[in-house]
């Protein structure tokens, strides 16, 4: 069965207590990033067919690893046309998002989608990270640049005082043997954090896909 065919089924599978709206923002994404897709190039065109599972629930696995209370504020660094934070901000109606990144077009698609669907708690910036000064809860990437590089950059923009179940930091996702970035990040003199904690996504999910999937989250504890 095919992506298209699944459609927010895949979403539902592990997410069964959508409401009325989000199903229907869901269901709305699946038709807009193909359509914006055909004209400026945010996703793969050899993987857009495979836009819920790859993309969507890709990104939906950060709500596995844990629930935000209402107020929760992300930053979403380098969004490019919108992952992870759309899928999050459809699913955390309580909590906003702060999407950037410096390709212009990108962010220009995931904003226009967002208003198609009536998204209102997300923001948007054309700009580098090293642009935004603000603070969020948690700062949350996918696949933008090695973790031992991410770090640094985005320290200046974790809040301190923790709201959740878990400390504010950085969570990301990644694939593949992470070993040096991850040890990296450990043992380096700038850094005042816990240990990286790694979770496999296949934990969650079953689709192949994210057989070598991982979150990985970075708590910090002191600045």
């Amino acid at each position: 069965m095919s992506d298209k065919i699944l459609g927010t089924e895949v979403i539902s599978k592990y997410f069964n207590n959508l409401n009325e709206i989000q199903i229907s923002q869901f269901d709305k994404i699946g038709e807009l990033y193909p359509e914006w897709n055909a004209k400026i190039n945010v996703i793969s065109r050899q993987d857009i067919d495979n836009l819920y599972v790859n993309h969507i629930l890709h990104s939906l696995s950060i709500a596995k690893f844990f629930t935000p209370v209402s107020g929760t504020t992300f930053l979403d660094m380098g969004t490019g046309g919108g992952f992870p934070g759309i899928p999050l901000a459809i699913l955390f109606p309580d909590c906003t998002f702060h999407l950037i990144d410096r390709i212009g077009k990108k962010i220009r698609v995931a904003q226009s989608i967002a208003e198609d669907i009536g998204l209102k708690n997300v923001t948007f910036q054309h700009g580098d990270i090293g642009e935004c000064r603000a603070k969020y809860d948690f700062v949350v990437s996918r696949a933008v640049m090695r973790l031992d590089a991410l770090v640094p950059i985005i320290k200046k923009n974790v809040a301190r005082e923790n709201k959740n179940s878990i400390c504010n930091g950085l969570i990301c996702l990644k694939g593949g043997n992470l070993a040096s970035e991850t040890d990296s990040v450990e043992n380096a003199s700038h850094s005042k954090t816990a240990s990286v904690i790694q979770q496999n996504i296949s934990d969650y999910f079953t689709e192949d896909f994210f057989e070598t999937k991982k979150i990985i989250y970075v708590p910090y504890i002191d600045f």
